[in-house]
């Protein structure tokens, strides 16, 4: 099986995200060490898989959830859940910040305070 690895700069002008990013924002929020990316002889430099990527951006809603359950991902974040339920869920209470207030953390989720 043939792979296509590519730059942070080569995956930006192929899904139309800037660089800075796809590093700062999707890596192991959404790209996966091991699957959408590597790292070479364990260095800092990341190459992507471009077929992996590719392949979970064409994922529907449904197919999505069904991937990331089957996977061990399917833990569902404040991000997945609606303001409706959080809130139904208390989630923002006793004192917690707010849903304009909450701080983002670097594995994508939310700190609520």
């Amino acid at each position: 099986m043939s792979r296509t690895y590519l730059t942070a700069a080569e995956l930006s002008a192929r899904i139309k995200y800037d660089a800075r990013t796809i590093r700062n924002r999707l890596v192991d929020a959404v790209l996966l060490e091991g699957v959408h990316y590597i790292r070479p002889f364990g260095r800092r430099k990341i190459l992507f898989i471009w077929e992996a990527i590719e392949r979970d951006m064409s994922l529907s809603t449904g197919d999505a959830e069904a991937t990331a359950m089957s996977s061990g991902l399917g833990e569902r974040s404040a991000d997945d859940l609606g303001e409706e339920a959080l809130q139904s869920e208390g989630a923002y209470g006793m004192g917690r910040l707010g849903p304009s207030e909450r701080i983002p953390m670097a594995s994508g989720r939310y700190c609520n305070g």
